[in-house]
């Protein structure tokens, strides 16, 4: 039998994380994993993701035109060769994670754990059991995705996000169902690569959850990178028999510009093209071709096999773990972080509850998790932190907003980049920051500065009356607030 003061299960940005922090603080750690260091972020998601993204947007802009006076012929998709180099990025990270939990003294066991007590597990491997006895523990699964109802993963012709990125061949017309940021991700590096892409989205608009006009420019850039988008739609069954259509040869004028494909390896590839599924539409039903599907509705907390009851640990009705703002679950020594205890499903929100819970387990009062980010890698990419004006008005804030648009952004203009703008809501009597809403190249980026701005309660003269080096694409978000103040220079004043 094995002790240890606290018993980490999971070993992705929450697990590792927690890990490594509770053994920084004296603790005795063993963490325990059945997959791979680093989770589904790491190996499955957000890393291999934005490799393929920026492998795609390089194609996409050589094959569009590099900038006036500079263009590149020749250029060839070599997929075999992109997947084995996406293979040891993502194998170098995780034996960094390995390195940094032996330097702090985790002992980091392969299996899957199961709780048998309120204070014990059993590790399974192979053949091999062990029991781990705890004081403490740290529960941290993240979830896994969810198949659709006659849509089946069978890992070549309907895949989870996991298989797309493994594809070595982009297929010759794919249909993504979903159009949320991980199915719009990957629908955006097909269509780069030269995929024939058809997204379906049940809800009235792509992205829900986000304000219209942060999707309608998405939208628009969709469309302009060949992609249709049905929402409002649904996604029926495969039909049963195929168009027959064959697909595009590389300078087809069907296939976006990009990347022409190479030839494919000997891993995972699409079934042949030809197959179709049914799409209900609120113009009526169709078909859409796909040599590939992609399914990507959503995701479902991975509980099963945990032994939740025999530990005392509760869950709510969609399978989340409850947890309180200390990350403590209702068995007080246990705690939960990350996807496994519900949305938003954002790896650095679980790396920062593991931190919150690392620090309850060892005696420290409980803090405020502070504003938490989004951002989705679509082209342009998008960035959320904060209140929107609907979301301040439903709580009867009063607030002003400032919009500057990319446009008016000289170093956005010098980079060919000019689609959207960068929105900021505040309070009107005060000027306290809110939120910030950004749509645009670097999104992703640009929104720390706007965490930092929530996080110290900044106004919007703060950032406006801050020095920004120019040109840059954060001088957007300090005239947006210049905007609200109604003093930005770039922009004519609103009427």
């Amino acid at each position: 039998m094995t002790t240890a003061d606290v018993l980490v299960v999971g070993a992705g940005p929450a697990g590792y994380v927690g890990a490594i922090r509770l053994a920084r603080l004296g603790r005795k750690v063993v963490l325990v994993d059945h997959d791979k260091l680093g989770g589904e972020c790491l190996n499955y998601g957000c890393i291999p993701s934005k490799a393929l993204i920026n492998a795609s947007w390089l194609a996409h802009r050589v094959g569009k035109g590099l900038q006036p006076g500079l263009t590149a012929e020749g250029v060839r998709m070599d997929g075999a060769r992109l997947q084995a180099w996406k293979s040891q990025l993502l194998g170098a990270l995780a034996r960094n994670i390995g390195t940094l939990a032996k330097a702090n003294g985790v002992e980091v066991m392969a299996g899957s754990a199961e709780f048998t007590s309120p204070r014990e597990a059993r590790v399974v491997a192979g053949a091999r059991t062990e029991t781990v006895g705890f004081q403490n523990a740290l529960i941290a699964t993240g979830t896994r995705p969810i198949a659709l109802p006659g849509f089946p993963f069978d890992g070549r012709w309907c895949l989870s996000s996991r298989e797309a990125l493994d594809l070595k061949e982009p297929p010759a017309a794919l249909a993504v169902i979903g159009g949320g940021a991980i199915g719009l991700e990957l629908g955006t590096i097909f269509a780069k690569l030269g995929s024939k892409v058809t997204v379906v989205e049940f809800m009235p608009q792509i992205l829900p959850g986000l304000e219209s006009d942060l999707a309608a420019v998405v939208s628009r850039s969709l469309q302009r990178l060949g992609v249709e988008v049905l929402v409002g739609s649904r996604a029926k069954a495969p039909g049963t028999a195929g168009s027959g259509t064959s697909p595009a040869a590389p300078g087809d004028p069907k296939r976006p510009s990009g990347a022409t494909p190479g030839t494919a390896g000997s891993g995972t590839s699409p079934a042949a093209p030809g197959r179709e599924i049914l799409v209900e539409t609120p113009q009526g039903e169709r078909t859409v071709e796909a040599s590939a599907v992609i399914v990507s509705v959503g995701r479902a907390p991975s509980t099963q096999g945990l032994g939740l009851e025999a530990a005392g640990v509760r869950t709510d009705a969609k399978g989340h773990i409850v947890i309180d703002r200390s990350c403590r679950t209702s068995a007080g020594h246990i705690f939960a972080a990350g996807d496994i205890a519900g949305p938003p499903y954002l790896a650095h929100k679980a790396s920062a509850e593991a931190l919150l819970a690392a620090e309850a387990i060892t005696g420290a009062a409980p803090r405020d998790l502070g504003p938490v980010p989004a951002a989705v890698f679509t082209d342009p990419e998008v960035a959320t932190v904060g209140e929107t004006e609907s979301q301040a008005a439903e709580r009867g804030a009063e607030t002003i907003a400032g919009r500057f648009p990319f446009a008016a952004c000289g170093r956005a203009q010098a980079m060919r980049e000019t689609e959207g703008f960068v929105k900021v809501v505040a309070e009107k009597s005060s000027h306290l920051i809110l939120g910030v809403s950004i749509v645009g190249p670097h999104a992703g980026d640009i929104i720390g500065e706007a965490c930092l701005a929530l996080r110290l309660k900044a106004r919007l003269e703060d950032v406006a009356h801050t020095m920004h080096p120019h040109p840059t694409l954060p001088e957007a978000f300090m005239e947006a607030c210049e905007a609200a103040l109604g003093s930005a220079i770039h922009i004519l004043p609103a009427r």
